[in-house]
């Protein structure tokens, strides 16, 4: 568990915890890989992971109708992935589909959901360092579906 929470204190999200938090954090992980072209969870399925993607690139998409798959932002080595797994239904809001082979930590997001509600501290340095992926990732989506719109007005 020691070597996870060292891991994970060079996840620039996560840079900065306390070691206790990066301890607590580590129990919920597990280390996990996906093949180039592999789907990581589809639109609408059950959220439960969050994900400190490693090596590899990941494309998040949603399906338009009469454009089909369209890519709305691309996560990459270093950057997070996954944030439905703090908001009910807890359910995906997009697909994520490996870009090229990917190699990235998962989180048990109820496992974290657990932790946080038992250390508000710790649900709220979490909450800081998600919140602005949060928006990069709305903003993302709303530039790119401003693109597919416009284009067709």
């Amino acid at each position: 568990m020691r070597d996870l929470a060292r891991t994970l204190a060079e996840a620039p999200v996560l840079r900065g915890l306390p070691d206790e938090d990066l301890e607590l954090l580590a129990g919920c992980a597990r280390n996990v890989r996906f093949a180039a072209g592999a789907w990581i969870f589809r639109e609408g399925g059950a959220a439960d992971t969050f994900y400190w993607v490693r090596q590899g690139q990941v494309a998040l998409s949603v399906h338009a109708p009469g454009q089909g798959e369209l890519t709305i932002d691309t996560v990459h080595e270093g950057e997070i992935l996954g944030f439905s797994w703090l908001f009910p239904p807890y359910r995906w809001q997009f697909d994520a589909r490996a870009v090229t082979a990917v190699a990235a930590l998962a989180f048990d997001g109820a496992c974290l959901r657990g932790k946080a509600e038992a250390d508000p501290r710790l649900g709220y340095r979490l909450m800081t360092r998600i919140a602005p992926v949060v928006v990069a990732r709305l903003q993302a989506a709303r530039v790119r579906l401003l693109d597919l719109y416009g284009a067709h007005a």
